[in-house]
């Protein structure tokens, strides 16, 4: 399902972060990208915890690896994200990567502390959705990292199931955007959910769509009805539609014994797997 790279890294200590960024960045910089190392300190001890990282053939490259300190980034830490701006931002230094000559831009951020109170996490939120529709269209690619150990569960899985990718342990479903569809869906829904799965279509802007949207529900493995009347009651409320795309015969039948008039099922059948023989 996933069609860009938008990963979330939640980690306990930060030692943990810094291998993950290196390696991702490091698979970046193969790939040709500009990459970018963006934590929370100043630049020469973020240049020290990146060594391995820029002493890479790929890294002499004029350019190729920038160091920014999360206080001077995201309109600094005690702030709330502007999702349009930021998102500005990065369409900027995308497109300023590409007119030098690189492949893309993938950045390796730790944004804890850009999401230590209530409203920063809500506004964090919903900026995680609309970076990630920005990453479904351009060559852009990011890891998030969230300290767990600081910002607690019930937080991360709120940020872990806005991105396609990464911490699967804190997602029970996710919720980001993809090609040919509104937004996808995977994963499973059930009782446990209910209020996480409604604050997450709240803060992705379902609402906010076409008359019809269209969910691509193909990677969705199980969802209760508590679930499902979320996006009724969301449909009802905006005027709007849903359109559920599903290989699985189970959430038409679901829809028809709830009774649902703003939630349809549109079967979508996947491609067989080739098989070859030895």
């Amino acid at each position: 399902m996933r069609s860009h790279v938008h990963l979330c890294q939640v980690f306990d200590g930060f030692p943990e972060f810094r291998t993950a960024a290196v390696a991702f960045l490091t698979d970046g910089l193969a790939r040709g990208n500009r990459v970018r190392y963006l934590a929370d300190g100043e630049p020469d001890v973020l240049h020290t915890e990146i060594a391995p990282l820029e002493r890479l053939p790929a890294a002499q490259r004029a350019g190729a690896v920038e160091v920014v300190s999360s206080g001077r980034s995201y309109a600094g830490p005690a702030a709330c994200v502007d999702a349009q701006t930021q998102v500005e931002v990065y369409t900027r230094d995308t497109r300023t990567a590409l007119a030098d000559g690189f492949t893309g831009l993938r950045v390796a951020a730790d944004v804890t502390m850009l999401v230590r109170t209530l409203a920063q996490l809500d506004a964090f939120a919903r900026y995680e959705h609309q970076v990630d529709r920005f990453m479904a269209r351009a060559p852009f690619s990011a890891m998030c990292g969230y300290r767990r150990s600081e910002l607690g569960d019930e937080t991360v899985t709120q940020l872990a199931c806005l991105h396609p990718g990464g911490s699967a342990e804190h997602a029970p479903f996710r919720m980001h955007a993809t090609a040919g569809a509104d937004v996808a869906l995977s994963g499973e829904l059930d009782l446990t959910t209910v209020d996480l799965f409604a604050a997450t279509v709240d803060r992705v802007g379902l609402a906010e769509r076409t008359e019809e949207i269209v969910v691509d529900a193909t990677g969705l493995e199980f969802a209760d009805h508590r679930n499902l009347l979320v996006l009724e009651r969301m449909a009802d409320r905006y005027g709007r539609s849903v359109v559920l795309r599903t290989s699985r015969r189970w959430p038409a039948r679901l829809v028809v014994a709830l009774g649902l008039n703003r939630v349809r099922v549109e079967h979508h059948a996947v491609p067989p797997v080739a098989v070859h023989a030895s």
